[in-house]
């Protein structure tokens, strides 16, 4: 519970902020980027799906600041079970280029995993992450490495700490 909570203070925290850090000359707008990333995947009786939409503000001493939420949904059939996921949840995420190819990130994600076969059906659980990354940036596209901190292999859906990241912000 306390995970959860701190999750939603982190996230108020973040959208009040970007409210109120706008400079007078710019309207809101103008500074908001829109991305996020869909995936889809198919093979001998396995589906997996997802979608992460997300928000960022770009302030303009190179300090991006934004929300995203993630849904995803997997299911493998087998001769005599099926596997079926859903996992949803959010994260905060900042972004800094410290020069104009190289952008640190920071990311706090909270997902809540649920997920049951034909003969068992698994109790539902919230896992952190807090991923720390570098990214070769673009103007709008950053590709990198990012690493969970917090990594837990019974809690997290992902395979390793280290994952690819690929940004794209219009």
């Amino acid at each position: 519970m306390k995970k959860n909570t701190l999750f939603f203070i982190l996230l108020f925290i973040g959208i009040t902020f970007t409210s109120f850090c706008q400079n007078s000359k710019d309207s809101f707008g103008e500074h908001l980027k829109y991305g996020g990333s869909f995936n889809v995947g198919f093979s001998n009786n396995y589906t997996t799906i997802g979608i992460s939409p997300s928000v960022i503000y770009a302030f303009d001493n190179g300090f991006s600041t934004g929300v995203s939420l993630s849904y995803f949904h997997t299911k493998n059939k087998t001769f005599n079970n099926t596997f079926t996921s859903n996992v949803y949840g959010g994260s905060v995420i900042g972004l800094y280029n410290t020069l104009r190819f190289l952008q640190i990130s920071a990311e706090l994600e909270q997902l809540n995993i649920n997920y049951t076969n034909t003969y068992l059906n698994y109790d539902s659980h919230w896992n952190t992450a807090l991923y720390l990354g570098l990214a070769y940036s673009t103007i709008n596209v950053s590709i990198g490495l990012r690493y969970d901190v917090l990594y837990d292999k019974k809690k997290s859906i992902y395979g390793s700490s280290i994952s690819p990241v690929i940004r794209i912000y219009f």
